[in-house]
């Protein structure tokens, strides 16, 4: 909580020095003042002079900024020596917004309503539409920051934001799932650096006029390759180019795949592989389609494995009695689920059975996978191929 006499006067400079190094500062905020006024009524003036004499404060270098600091210090410890305690000074701490600056249908009673827990909130506009999902261990200082960076900045939020609903997960895992899967189904209009992809480069199938099943890396915005393309789909996504054309390289070994049909390697006649006899010919005729394809197929199911073992995660929930449950199935994300702590069946196919299936994508992957790399100690996991 940041203390003051005049609050918001010391407030604003400290607020803009961060925000001059590209950060965005927002704490609680108590004015000595209004205490002052609370504490000691029917004074003739409330400025640190007079109350400094008052209250007989002593004070070295007055008027600098470390004086008025240690004296606004020995104010507040009188006031709340005088209130004994600090119930009464609560009331007057501010969340460092000022309510006329809020959207039209906030207030700070809305904002102080919000829970101080972990989860995922959805700002809504004037018609209810979903405008922005957001995550966060603590949603309403969260929401805090997004107002008090509105007030300095204004933009879009002000325009158009004008309710907040939530959802509370307990598991900071779980709100990342969750506000990847929400930005992805509801594709709200402020959250446009999360729809961004990502992952642009995707490892691609599609069927030639000969029926060779080929595999290739194309950027996922080029629309005219995959409308010209028979049969096109996308078997796996990636952040770079470099890792695209790695893991397909690494199937076209393991596989005894083409690099003409990989598009690894550009030419008539035979493709290097095939002199090496790690080809089989699909390049010059001397293998079928159906025997190709039935590789490529192979390859395909293996391209969509991220995870080498299945797994149950057990998380924390929303409230003490609760766990939270995360499904890693086939080598993907499947799903979550909150399962009351009395009821966790100790059957792990009971358990898999309770899991909500979700949408399964590159970055929800990758959030378990960074996840994984540390976890709390209080998270479980169970392997299902264990007895």
């Amino acid at each position: 909580i940041f203390v003051a006499h005049n609050v918001r006067f010391d407030y604003s400079f400290v607020r803009e020095e961060f925000r001059r190094l590209g950060y965005t500062y927002t704490r609680k905020q108590l004015c000595t003042v209004r205490l002052a006024r609370e504490a000691f009524p029917g004074l003739p003036s409330y400025s640190l002079d007079s109350l400094i004499r008052h209250l007989r404060i002593p004070v070295e270098n007055r008027h600098r900024a470390l004086g008025d600091a240690r004296a606004t210090a020995l104010l507040f410890e009188q006031i709340l020596a005088r209130q004994r305690g600090t119930a009464a000074a609560k009331k007057f701490i501010n969340l460092g917004l000022r309510e006329s600056k809020l959207p039209p249908g906030f207030s700070i009673k809305k904002i102080e309503s919000l829970p101080e827990a972990c989860g995922v909130y959805y700002f809504h506009d004037a018609t209810g539409e979903v405008v922005y999902v957001g995550k966060s261990k603590n949603i309403r200082k969260r929401v805090v920051q997004h107002f008090a960076n509105m007030e300095a900045k204004g933009g879009r939020m002000q325009r158009y934001v004008r309710d907040i609903s939530y959802e509370l997960t307990g598991s900071e895992l779980i709100a990342l799932l969750l506000e990847s899967d929400e930005i992805k189904r509801l594709r709200p209009r402020l959250n446009r650096a999360q729809r961004s992809r990502h992952f642009p480069w995707g490892l691609v199938q599609w069927r030639d006029e000969r029926g060779y099943l080929h595999l290739d890396v194309e950027k996922l915005t080029n629309q005219p390759y995959r409308e010209e393309r028979a049969d096109f789909r996308i078997l796996s996504e990636y952040p770079k180019v470099y890792r695209a054309k790695g893991r397909l390289q690494q199937v076209l070994r393991d596989f005894e795949l083409c690099a003409h049909l990989t598009h690894l390697e550009q030419g008539e006649g035979p493709c290097f592989e095939y002199h090496l006899k790690r080809c089989r010919g699909a390049c010059i005729g001397e293998e079928g389609p159906e025997q190709y394809n039935a590789r490529v197929r192979a390859a395909e199911e293996v391209l969509k494995t991220v995870f080498d073992r299945d797994f149950l995660l057990i998380d924390r929930g929303r409230h003490a009695g609760e766990h939270a449950v995360v499904l890693v199935e086939e080598g993907r994300y499947v799903g979550f689920a909150f399962v009351e702590a009395d009821e966790l069946p100790n059957d792990r196919e009971a358990l898999r059975e309770l899991v909500r299936p979700r949408r399964s994508n590159p970055e929800t992957n990758r959030i378990i996978q960074r996840f994984l790399a540390d976890p709390p100690a209080s998270v479980r996991i169970i392997h299902l191929d264990e007895e």
